[in-house]
This record gives structure tokens, sequence and C-alpha cells, in this order.
């Protein structure tokens, strides 16, 4: 028998989830998620001026520019766009607090990495995962590929693989514009695999939720989020 799962839990575990599993990849260093590595770019390049500015920051300043990119496509402004944004200053804040929490946990070896990678990886999969069935507006990210597949009657999560590789590519010409040829941040191995496997990761995140519970709203707010 399902179990009940309500939207607005999973939305708030999501974000945690999510930004978890980032920080968690950004330890293990063998490359961040490619959604976010453009985000994490910016941040290397413009904390180096600006000590201040951090992971979080860019994440919801990239963001914003996405949104702004969404509405060019869809031809004009929805009012989950503007709370779309607000989840991704949620989101960058978390973020930023996440980091400085997995900062404090042991282990500097290449075991420990991995294991930081693999875990960071399932965690983001399964944020992501939630967030989609949610009415409230997810990160930018995840709106995009959700409008997107929604207008054009994509499939969700082949949409979200090729968002992904496409991040993948923007990552790596602005590793080489950022760093130089000889120099990686964000982007490594750990970025490509990522790029190929998130797409299916997530579905079957998706799968076993939907097989273990019915989602259903807590409260009537659905209609403020359209």
């Amino acid at each position: 028998m399902k179990k009940n799962f309500y939207t607005e839990a999973a939305y708030v575990i999501g974000i945690i989830t999510l930004a978890l599993g980032t920080a968690l990849m950004e330890r293990a260093d063998f490359g961040m998620s490619m959604v976010v590595a453009p985000a994490y770019l910016v941040y290397l390049k413009i904390s180096e001026f600006l000590p201040w500015f951090s992971f979080g920051i860019a994440e919801y300043c990239l963001q914003t520019l996405l949104i702004i990119v969404l509405m060019v496509i869809m031809q004009g402004y929805k009012r989950k766009y503007l709370f779309s944004f607000m989840t991704a200053f949620i989101y960058g804040t978390v973020l930023d607090l996440m980091i400085r929490i997995v900062g404090f946990i042991p282990g500097y070896g290449y075991f420990s990495r991995v294991l930081f990678y693999l875990t960071g990886l399932l965690l983001c999969s399964i944020g992501v995962s939630l967030l989609f069935q949610t009415y409230i507006s997810p990160e930018a990210y995840e709106m995009f590929v959700k409008e997107i597949s929604v207008r054009f009657g994509f499939d969700i999560n082949k949409t979200k693989t090729v968002y992904d590789c496409v991040s993948c590519i923007v990552a790596i010409v602005m590793s080489f514009s950022f760093m130089g040829f000889l120099h990686f941040e964000g982007v490594k191995a750990g970025t490509v695999f990522c790029a190929l496997i998130n797409g299916w990761l997530i579905g079957q995140c998706t799968r076993f939720f939907e097989s273990v519970f019915i989602f259903k709203d807590a409260y009537p707010l659905r209609k403020y989020f359209q």
C-alpha cells in the first residue's frame, strides 16, 4: 500500500538533498555536476576579486539569467518564474551552508573522495526527482527542463539528459576560457560521467518514489504557483 508524500515536504527535502549532494561533489573534486559547473566556474573566477562572492550567490545569479532565457523561449512571463528565482535564492543560501558543514567531515584520501562523489551524485538525483513532484516552482534548471518538455511534448528525462550534455559543453568552454587549456577546474571526468548518467538516475529515483508514495498537496496553494 502506497503512503502519502506531501508535495510541500518534497520541496523542502528536495532542496536540502540537492544542496548537500552538490556540496559533497564539490568536496570530492572529481568535477561538479554539469548543471552547476558553469555557476561553479563563475564563482571561482569572480571570488578571486570579490572574496564574499560565494558559490551560492553564483548559483542564483546564473539561474536568474536562465529564467530570462526561458521567458524569451516561452514568449511570456509566468508567476511561477518569480517563485523559481525565490527557490534559486533559497537553494543558494542552503548550498553555502552545506559546503561549510561538509567541510567538517573528515576524509581526504582517494577512497573518501570517491565516496563523497557517488553519494553526492545520488543525492542530487534524489533532490531533482523530488522537486519534479512538487507544484512549488523548482530551481531554474529544473524549471527550464520541465517547461520545455511540456511546451514541445518531449520526454522529461530525455530532455534532462540533453540539457545536461549541453551544460557540460558550456562548462568545458568556460573552463578553457577562465583557466586555460592546461588547467581544468569544475569540469573533470566526474562531470562527463554525471552528464551521461544523471538523466537515467533521476528517472530511476522517480520510478522508485512513485512506486512507494502517492504525492499529494497538504495545502490548497497550487493555483498560486501556475
